[in-house]
């Protein structure tokens, strides 16, 4: 029998158990799941616990979408040169590129319930699925600590405005650093509390600056006046490239993880429909913000500011400053939960589901967010779009291209979700890992990378998630035979 279908036969055996005894789907470990493998975090969510809708989804995105790295993002390409039209079409399509991979890898989670490293284990086997699951993990642990610098920088800022001559900055990331913690230890739930309130309230800010920019600049006209930099199209398109790829790599992350949270959906529908509304729009929107925003602090103080909170401190009245502090903090603190730690917390626990919980994974991200060192990524546009975004990128683009070709094209969507928790079952491959899929990666991340040390291929690297994405879904397909023998 193969593996897709012995995976048939065990998820039609569960659907009649399912079917005969309602109460059997929970998730009390199965008598044949290893120990190792299982955890109560690491279980596919029950249908009856599978509540969130399209607006949950939408606000997700909506929510996570409007904080200060994706402003950052977009006012990065005004500082390197681009006009805003250049600028919001390259948010634009960068966003429904990265849209595609993240809604194939979705249909796992609503499908199945099962997170993001569980997922994995069907392309990677149930050990080696930690390979791409800890790279990952380090890369939200990079971003959870980004987001936690910035939200310093605003609590900074906030307390300056209140109380003249206040300026530490490191305390203030300490504190919110244990702001973030707390959120944490608190669970899941409060992550869909957070994403659902903050929604309407976080739009509302995005327009209030757009108008302050507005008055402040005498229109739009002014606003956008500022020409392209570029002299030519080969000057624009060698900008153009690492900003899409930057772009891209943004949501990546999250391209990947995407089961995290579409476990938790009705169906299908909610969750496609919902990222769909979501994740384009919201990013263009709030780029749109930003691209504004910067090209009147040209005119407003004579040089363009990338950075928000930089902005904001110039306000000059102390109790907008205030409101506005209070509002990025607000942001800073959802995305930040959901986006950077819902993973590596999943991540982390797949390690060792044992002993390792969604709240222990968490804690671990906090620790390991400040080892990365995040204002070293801030000190430039040039830093965060090419060093940081497009860096990671040869990780991530090359995970998503072994599994979207094996759930797709070789296992045609079909998971024996039993044998995903079991040692010995048909994901075990040879000891846990999957050799091909694991080559795979190694092949893909290499050919990114080769662009930083072999010259003659230096053009590979701003394509770094494109290429890393492409080698490896083609030689996964390559090595992997599309039914396997028991």
């Amino acid at each position: 029998m193969t593996d897709l279908s012995k995976a048939q036969q065990a998820n039609s055996q569960m659907a009649e158990a399912k079917s005969a005894n309602p109460s059997a789907e929970n998730t009390v470990r199965p008598n044949a799941a290893s120990s190792w493998l299982w955890n109560k975090d690491l279980a596919p969510i029950p249908r009856n616990r599978r509540t969130w809708g399209t607006y949950n989804y939408a606000a997700l995105w909506i929510a996570m979408s409007v904080n200060i790295p994706t402003y950052m993002l977009a006012s990065a390409m005004i500082a390197g040169g681009m006009n805003w039209k250049q600028a919001i079409f390259t948010v634009f399509l960068g966003n429904v590129i990265v849209l595609i991979p993240m809604l194939l890898n979705a249909h796992a989670g609503a499908e199945y319930g099962i997170p993001f490293p569980v997922f994995a284990r069907s392309s990677f086997g149930v050990l080696g699925a930690n390979v791409p699951a800890v790279l990952r993990a380090l890369v939200a642990c990079g971003w959870f600590g980004i987001q936690t610098w910035i939200g310093g920088e605003a609590i900074n800022t906030l307390l300056a405005a209140v109380r003249p001559g206040w300026n530490h900055p490191w305390l203030c990331f300490v504190g919110f650093w244990a702001l973030n913690l707390a959120v944490i230890l608190r669970g899941i739930e409060t992550i869909r509390f957070l994403q659902g309130v903050t929604a309407p309230a976080l739009l509302i800010l995005g327009i209030a600056m757009l108008g302050w920019a507005y008055s402040k600049a005498g229109g739009l006209g002014p606003m956008l006046s500022a020409p392209s930099q570029f002299h030519s199209f080969g000057e624009f398109f060698a900008f153009f490239i690492p900003s899409l790829t930057g772009v891209v790599a943004f949501w990546a992350t999250v391209a990947l993880n995407i089961p995290d949270f579409t476990r938790y959906a009705k169906g299908q529908r909610e969750q496609m429909v919902g990222q769909a509304l979501g994740l384009p729009t919201a990013m263009t929107f709030y780029s749109f913000i930003g691209i504004a925003v910067t090209s009147a602090t040209v005119i407003v103080f004579g040089h363009a500011i990338w950075d928000p909170v930089v902005v904001l401190s110039h306000l000059g009245n102390p109790i907008a400053v205030v409101v506005a502090m209070l509002a990025l903090l607000l942001a800073t603190l959802n995305v930040n939960v959901a986006a950077n730690v819902v993973s590596p917390a999943n991540d982390f626990s797949n390690l060792y589901p044992r002993k390792i919980s969604f709240k222990i994974g968490g804690v671990i991200t906090c620790f390991i967010g400040l080892l990365m060192q995040p204002w070293r990524w801030l000190a430039s546009h040039g830093s965060y779009v090419m060093g940081w975004l497009v860096g990671y990128s040869s990780f991530l683009g090359p995970i998503a291209g072994v599994m979207i070709a094996d759930y797709y094209l070789v296992r045609k969507r079909v998971i024996a979700t039993d044998d995903l928790f079991e040692h010995g079952g048909i994901y075990e491959y040879t000891r846990g890992f999957n050799w091909r899929a694991i080559g795979a990666l190694a092949a893909g991340i290499a050919v990114a990378l080769s662009g930083l040390e072999i010259p003659a291929l230096h053009g590979l690297y701003p394509y770094a998630w494109f290429v890393g994405f492409g080698v490896s879904f083609s030689i996964h397909l390559l090595l992997m035979p599309r039914k396997q023998s028991s």
